[in-house]
């Protein structure tokens, strides 16, 4: 046929069908088969006009517009739609195999095959399927209320899927469970959470001083710190003199996040001059406050009696920290793997919160932690009460006594320099 005439032919039929003309659009695009040509398009609009009739000639109109035109995945997803009306769900999984073996990041074949194995009742693969339909969901630019219904379906699917594998997983370990240490449970117990999509697994993130080879432990073992207890039976005394200092002095407390004019808009923005979160420092950056520690005396003199962290110029730092009620510090990393921050908590009201990468804790009044907070971490008020710990900060455990000399050698000997060097040395405030 003269490719003028074909285009007009097709044109017309087009317009027919864009019009409404159902009979005259399938009687255009017949006309076309019928003059000898296999045009894909006349193909398909014969089988999409038998589909919506009912007619099962519309799976051979679609076979033979994939003949003519096999590269074409849309082709292969109207086939499946005719094999699905027809009931057959062999011929329709091939038919969506077809499309994704042309395109295998096609949106809704994915979709339709994920539906196909769930009906099927394959949950392992219907499982898979909407897995990659969820990932590739993030990148859609729109989502219709039909397509979000469909996630919403998918998310559940899958999380659902997840939770009885997880559960017949933990069943089978229950037993080996039961003979690990705590120590080695915890550790393992991050393993397997993170193997089953349970919990994300955090690295170090230093804005100053990285050591590197060091585990990257959340919160630390008690075995490492035998002294916890010492600081611990001084709980009530450290109470009793920050209370008191409160009482006769409500203004010594200062907002912990300062920052300097200028500085552009950030997470920590909402808490800048806010006593939200305040602090009163006995030591800052290596540097011991008398007159502060002078109120304090009993707390000053248990937390001397500790192997802090001493890095000339740079540690330790002890302060009290105050959270007031509602306030809540978002997700951040501190300075240097180095040191190991502890928390001794004076006074914790209900709902409060302390979250260390992929582990959560409640704070109790007089019972320490040891964690490393270069490992993301955040913390919350929810109560109607302010809450209160000390914190100060030691030597990482994993840290030996040589290196330590060598680390306390090298923050001397960058006495004096100037803060834009320290900066390109990850030292400068």
């Amino acid at each position: 046929m003269d490719p003028a005439r074909l285009q007009a032919m097709l044109a017309a039929a087009l317009d027919a069908r864009r019009e409404g003309r159902r009979d005259e659009a399938a009687r255009g695009f017949r006309a076309v088969i019928d003059a000898g040509v296999e045009h894909p398009l006349a193909l398909n609009a014969l089988g999409v006009d038998a589909l919506a009739r009912g007619d099962e000639a519309a799976a051979r109109w679609f076979t033979r517009a994939i003949a003519a035109d096999p590269a074409a995945p849309e082709l292969w997803m109207n086939l499946a739609r005719a094999h699905r009306s027809r009931g057959d769900a062999a011929a329709e999984r091939a038919a969506l195999e077809g499309a994704l073996a042309l395109d295998q990041r096609h949106f809704m074949a994915l979709v339709r095959l994920a539906e196909w194995h769930e009906r099927d009742g394959d949950s392992e693969a219907a499982a898979e399927r909407w897995g990659h339909v969820l990932t590739m969901a993030a990148a859609l630019d729109e989502r219709t209320p039909a397509i979000e219904t469909m996630l919403e379906h998918a998310r559940d699917y899958v999380a659902a899927r997840r939770a009885g594998f997880a559960a017949r997983i933990d069943g089978a370990l229950a037993a080996v469970r039961a003979t690990l240490s705590p120590a080695a449970r915890r550790r393992t117990d991050a393993c397997i959470d993170h193997a089953l999509g349970r919990r994300a697994i955090y690295a170090n993130q230093c804005a100053g001083l990285h050591f590197p080879f060091l585990p990257a432990d959340e919160f630390f073992a008690r075995e490492h710190f035998p002294w916890l207890a010492q600081i611990e039976a001084e709980t009530a005394t450290i109470r009793d003199e920050l209370l008191q200092m409160l009482a006769d002095d409500g203004d010594a407390l200062r907002p912990y996040v300062a920052m300097k004019p200028g500085t552009p808009r950030n997470k920590w923005s909402a808490l800048d001059g806010s006593l939200a979160w305040s602090a009163l420092h006995l030591w800052k950056d290596g540097r011991r406050d008398d007159s502060v520690c002078a109120r304090v005396p009993r707390t000053a003199a248990a937390v001397a009696a500790l192997p802090l962290s001493d890095l000339p110029g740079r540690t330790p730092t002890v302060f009290f920290s105050i959270l007031r009620p509602g306030a809540h510090l978002p997700a951040h990393t501190g300075v240097s793997n180095v040191r190991s921050i502890v928390h001794l908590p004076l006074i914790v009201p209900p709902d409060c919160g302390f979250r260390v990468g992929g582990e959560t804790r409640a704070w109790e009044e007089g019972r320490a932690w040891v964690f490393d907070d270069t490992i993301e971490h955040e913390a919350w008020n929810r109560s109607d009460r302010p809450r209160a710990i000390l914190i100060f900060d030691v030597w990482n455990p994993h840290i030996a006594a040589d290196e330590r000399a060598l680390l306390r050698a090298f923050y001397a000997a960058t006495a004096g320099t100037p803060e834009s060097d320290l900066a390109r040395l990850g030292l400068g405030e």
